[in-house]
């Protein structure tokens, strides 16, 4: 089984609060193969976990590593491509 990591740069306002925190942990446990996410060069966590995403602590302007697991690396990279536009976009944005 291969890692597959990316960096990404957080786009919300608000950094990942709640709500975009809730969006991003839902789409990791929907991609069906393990991912986490780590700030800075930090612990990962579980990014399904909405508790382990919001402890992050996580800012506008941060940088994350998202890592994911699998043996169908065209599969990690669209899981990655989903998960990082995810976080670079603006949830708070009206």
């Amino acid at each position: 089984m291969a890692e597959i990591s990316r960096t990404v740069r957080i786009g919300s306002s608000h950094g990942l609060h709640a709500r975009p925190a809730k969006l991003f942990a839902q789409a990791a446990k929907e991609a069906g193969m393990p991912v986490t996410v780590a700030k800075d060069s930090g612990k990962p966590v579980n990014a399904a976990s909405i508790l382990g995403v919001i402890s992050l602590g996580v800012e506008q302007g941060d940088y994350v590593t998202l890592t994911v697991e699998t043996d169908d690396e065209s599969a990690g990279e669209k899981t990655l491509d989903a998960l990082a536009e995810l976080l670079t976009t603006d949830h708070d944005a009206a």
